[in-house]
């Protein structure tokens, strides 16, 4: 009589359930960096019906985009080390927290100064969570070239992220009211939060507890930057020569300058400082705040055209940010196929050259100009010229990173973007309405005058970005590592 046959087993193999597992991670580490990364750029399409609903001031408007950025910045650092030492899950869960409770309360916000705070607070959130989304992601894909990808799907997520806040906060404005900008975030954080419980692995910290982290270091770089910003942002209403802005940059000059003292004397700097004498560590930085500190602006200033000058609506206006939205796209998803082969420098070159010319065109802008020309063809080579260089950047920047150390190098990675955007937006401001005042007065000629001035001024940006990659390594040997490969680790005790 024949034996039965084998039962068939039913229980997925074991490499399927871990392939199953890491797409997971991979998928909650992009959302939460999504939602954070939208944040920055969704308010934008909204800022007139926020003014027109709270009574904001114009540097009022600039304090909405610019209480999250520096609350991003200036404790990006400090989140990152929380990431290495308490732990990824435990630090991504409380981040996710903070945020999601705090844009709750930018949605109920009854006058600017709550919103302003709320929208700080949203920032310590997700400085807090971002560097967490970035060590979930190098912790989990170990093998150089899985890696690759699980950052090249987070650098596009960083990219279009950015793109499609001005899409989605000209749809919910419309059809919802500017409050859902901050609102929809309430359910995606709620349910990225259950799948972090699920899913995110627990893990114990590489280095200590909470004890270890640099608090004076943190609070100096916040409250430095800042006092940076608010001393630029007065000039819009004050001379430079008011004792309102010099002393909030003397008060931020010195601040920094303290930051720099702590991290030399503490035991456990946010940025040790011999991180700084890492060549390309270095120059990936500085090129980030290069790239920064045009694009943040260039969202910022088009919305404000298109709606205050060409009298398109909100709606409209975030629709007609779609080609830009998909250049990132396109950008980001040719220097994920193309980094390994070439390394960073020769797309973060291409990426910023293509970008300059862009602003160069957008600096010619006029009162009655015509969309498709004057805006849609040099935004698209903006935002192309961005999805080029995000990938290589932060490829170069974490490069020979141990797995333990990422959250201190994706901090200072993000951190450069984001001081970049917040230095940028309020340097582009003030020379936009200084430019605009001084030469045709109040109206939307003055308005225009004002941004083409600071178009330009952002072309100066992405050129010394693109000088500055000149000096990143070039094309990798045949046996050298990836953007993620095996190197040197950064510490405090290099």
């Amino acid at each position: 009589m024949p034996s039965a046959p084998p039962a068939l087993s039913t229980e997925p193999a074991p490499s399927t359930r871990r392939g199953a597992w890491t797409a997971m991670i991979l998928v909650i580490a992009c959302a939460a960096q999504f939602v954070v990364v939208l944040d920055v750029s969704i308010v934008n399409v909204a800022l007139p019906d926020m003014k027109t609903s709270l009574g904001l001031s114009p540097a009022g408007q600039q304090w909405i985009v610019n209480a999250y950025t520096l609350g991003f910045a200036g404790l990006l650092l400090l989140g990152g080390r929380a990431a290495d030492l308490v732990g990824a899950r435990r630090t991504f869960l409380v981040g996710l927290g903070i945020f999601t409770a705090a844009s709750l309360t930018c949605g109920l916000a009854a006058d600017g100064a709550m919103l302003i705070a709320a929208r700080a607070v949203q920032g310590i959130g997700g400085a807090i969570l971002a560097p967490a989304t970035l060590t979930l992601i190098m912790t989990t894909f170990t093998e150089p070239r899985a890696r690759t990808r699980a950052m090249g799907a987070w650098s596009s997520v960083n990219a279009v992220g950015g793109a499609a806040g001005a899409v989605v906060g000209g749809l919910l404005t419309e059809y919802t009211g500017w409050r859902w900008v901050f609102f929809v975030n309430v359910p995606i954080g709620i349910a990225i939060l259950v799948a972090a419980l699920l899913y995110a692995p627990a893990a114990r910290g590489s280095h200590g507890g909470l004890s270890r982290l640099d608090l004076p270091g943190a609070l100096s770089v916040t409250v430095g930057l800042t006092a940076l910003v608010y001393g630029i942002i007065s000039t819009e209403s004050s001379s430079w020569a008011s004792p309102q802005v010099w002393a909030a940059l003397a008060l931020g000059i010195l601040l920094l300058a303290a930051f720099v003292v702590i991290e030399s004397k503490v035991a456990a700097p946010l940025v040790p400082l011999s991180v700084l004498r890492r060549r390309t560590l270095a120059i990936a930085n500085l090129v980030m705040i290069g790239l920064g500190s045009a694009m943040f602006a260039m969202w910022f200033l088009l919305s404000l055209y298109m709606q205050q000058v060409l009298g398109f609506s909100a709606l409209k206006t975030g629709l007609l940010f779609l080609p830009g939205c998909l250049a990132v796209i396109v950008g980001t998803r040719t220097s994920t196929h193309l980094v390994r082969r070439t390394g960073p420098r020769p797309l973060l070159v291409t990426g910023m050259t293509i970008s300059t010319l862009g602003f160069l065109w957008l600096s010619r802008i006029a009162v009655g100009g015509a969309f498709t020309t004057d805006v849609a063809a040099p935004f698209v080579l903006c935002a192309l010229g961005l999805g080029l260089a995000m990938l290589p950047v932060t490829a170069a920047a974490t490069t020979g990173i141990h797995p333990r150390e990422a959250g201190l190098a994706s901090g200072l990675v993000n951190t450069s973007r984001q001081v970049g955007g917040a230095l940028g937006l309020a340097i582009l401001a003030a020379i936009a309405s200084h430019a605009g005042g001084d030469h045709f007065g109040p109206g939307v000629q003055a308005l225009t005058a004002g941004y083409g001035h600071a178009f330009l001024f952002a072309a100066l940006f992405t050129t010394g970005a693109a000088i500055g990659s000149l000096f990143l390594p070039g094309r990798p040997g045949p046996a050298g590592p990836g953007p993620a490969g095996p190197g040197p680790t950064i510490s405090g005790k290099d």
